[in-house]
């Protein structure tokens, strides 16, 4: 048994353990919640990310214990430590595909830069453009001179790394 501490804004609430059994690990997470609502437990690695759920709650406290197959935990790499974090609802916007990426720009650099992408999405809110490309790790990092700038998520059931740009189509967090 494996245990790691399970962070929310930079700070330790809890702990997740992990246990293997053949082809599959088994995580358990246990922490007091830092604010009412639901959260999620995910598993951090040197490679990847993997949500292990919603945490049921128990008063300030909450736990889950699932269970995942190596084909899921692999692409993880080896494991850092757990996150807890908000299960929002879907953010809102409509993502839709960007079929020339270089034209959402009107500066030079980033019209270069976006030209030849294949798969990006983009979506527009509250006075900021979202620019999201397909992610894959074992690919160099998408438009790397922005990586502090960067999020990454999953979009559709894949993953991509996020940019947002103000009206003046500044990278901004």
């Amino acid at each position: 048994m494996d245990k790691f501490p399970l962070l929310w804004d930079g700070r330790s609430v809890g702990e997740l353990t992990t246990e293997r059994e053949a082809l599959y690990t088994w995580f358990e997470a246990r922490c007091r919640l830092p604010e009412k609502g639901l959260w999620c437990a995910w598993a951090v690695g040197d490679r990847g990310e993997l949500r292990l759920g919603v945490l049921e709650p128990c008063g300030d406290r909450a736990a889950i214990r699932r269970r995942f197959s190596a084909q899921l935990t692999g692409p993880v790499g080896r494991l850092q430590w757990g996150e807890l974090r908000p299960a929002h609802p879907a953010e809102p916007g409509e993502w839709l595909p960007a079929e020339r990426a270089g034209e959402l720009f009107r500066s030079p650099w980033f019209r270069e830069q976006l030209q030849n992408a294949a798969g990006v999405l983009t979506r527009r809110t509250e006075g900021r453009r979202y620019v999201a490309l397909p992610y894959d790790p074992m690919r160099p990092f998408p438009l790397p001179a922005l990586f502090c700038l960067a999020r990454i998520c999953r979009i559709g059931g894949r993953d991509y790394v996020v940019y947002a740009f103000d009206k003046g189509e500044r990278p901004v967090l």
